[in-house]
């Protein structure tokens, strides 16, 4: 039997860690060249120090994408974010392209596969998790669910009020106690942020205090002395002139927080036919819908592929013994609520779309779908078929 009383700890980074930088970046070029051609494919790479943007990986388009375009996008990005500091500056930043063309031997599995044109292979080997449980109303693991969203209305402010002296670069991290399985109050709540010379952490602690009272639910706030912010005293240099950025490198950021497994792929900077994106938002769309069809408390899916094969080669469910249902008919039952082929699953979720340079910072999961498509897997049209399923 699992535990029902403890402690559990997830952090988030914000747009303005060097690894987000690398992470917006990438996916800028993803949905620039999806943007010019829907197939294209695209496995972009960045990385950042001071003042330095280098990029690299594999690209095919349709269309004639320049590296003169590219760079207009990614110092748009750097510039978005928020970085004008003689470190690390949107403008003056070098930037180097080593992009070059696919693989055709990458190409030749991912358009043929194993069978028909139709039966399109997977771009890669591997295994994707996805994760649902009922601790927040988006159906998300409490501890990253707020760590995010800390540091989403900290960026927010940030851009609003420049004159408060936050900086890009941030961390947050939150220790929840769990009694009877359930999330109850905050342990530890550990904010660390850029700011300009001048600042002391106090001088944070007031700025940053009231938004973590109103994203907690009431009464949930720790301790004054278990509210630690910029516990090291002075943060100035920051962001990419401060450490070294590379894509995909806080995959558990990305996800859930380590409350659920990983399978080890990152998404930044990937088009859909990889399906350690793809698969990762089809498993997450799953469960969400399982959960939300009141079928179970928690759900883990996982999936698992082969390059140049179509169909999975393993679908597993886990409902942790919160199942309403019987697991083993629903497992059996999601390849026919929705094709898990790579195309299927760009088709169901419509991934072919420039709508990942949001994804970058705050979590693929956990967000609002958008009018345009985006965050398309947070959906949850299956109900009504899952429930027919189960009964």
């Amino acid at each position: 039997m699992s535990r029902q009383n403890y402690i559990f700890t997830s952090e988030s980074v914000s747009e303005g860690h060097p690894d987000k930088v690398c992470d917006r970046i990438s996916d800028e070029v993803v949905d620039l060249f999806l943007a010019k051609d829907p197939e294209a494919r695209v496995a972009c790479e960045t990385l950042t120090t001071t003042n330095q943007i280098v990029l690299a990986g594999e690209v095919r388009c349709k269309g004639n994408i320049t590296s003169e375009e590219i760079e207009a996008k990614v110092r748009a990005a750097v510039r978005d974010i928020g970085y004008e500091q003689d470190g690390f500056h949107w403008e003056t930043a070098n930037f180097t392209n080593f992009l070059h063309e696919q693989s055709v031997d990458i190409a030749a599995g991912v358009d043929a596969g194993t069978g028909s044109y139709a039966e399109e292979g997977a771009g890669d080997q591997g295994i994707m998790f996805g994760y649902a449980t009922t601790e927040t109303s988006v159906l998300m693991p409490a501890p990253i669910q707020y760590s995010h969203e800390i540091l989403s209305r900290m960026a927010a402010l940030r851009k609003q009020d420049r004159s408060l002296g936050l900086e890009p670069d941030a961390k947050s991290q939150v220790t929840l106690v769990y009694e009877n399985g359930v999330p109850v109050r905050a342990a530890t709540v550990v904010i660390s942020t850029q700011h300009r010379e001048g600042l002391s952490p106090n001088d944070i602690r007031e700025i940053v205090r009231p938004l973590v009272l109103d994203i907690l639910p009431e009464g949930w706030m720790c301790d004054e002395d278990q509210f630690y912010v910029n516990p090291t005293g002075k943060f100035v240099i920051g962001g990419p002139d401060g450490d070294s950025g590379l894509t995909g490198r806080k995959i558990i950021v990305d996800t859930y927080g380590g409350a659920a497994p990983h399978g080890g792929g990152a998404f930044s900077g990937k088009d859909p036919t990889k399906v350690d994106r793809s698969a990762a938002y089809v498993s997450r769309y799953l469960a969400k819908n399982i959960v939300a069809a009141g079928l179970a408390e928690r759900c883990t899916i996982q999936l698992s592929y082969a390059i140049g094969v179509a169909k999975p080669l393993s679908v597993y469910l886990d409902m942790h013994g919160t199942e309403k249902c019987d697991v083993a008919k629903v497992e059996a039952a999601l390849p026919q609520i929705v094709d898990l082929s790579p195309r299927g699953i760009r088709n169901v979720l419509g991934l072919n779309r420039p709508i990942y340079a949001r994804t970058a910072a705050y979590g693929h999961f956990g967000r609002e779908p958008n009018s345009d498509g985006g965050f398309s897997w947070e959906r949850t049209d299956l109900v009504e078929s899952l429930r027919q399923f189960a009964n």
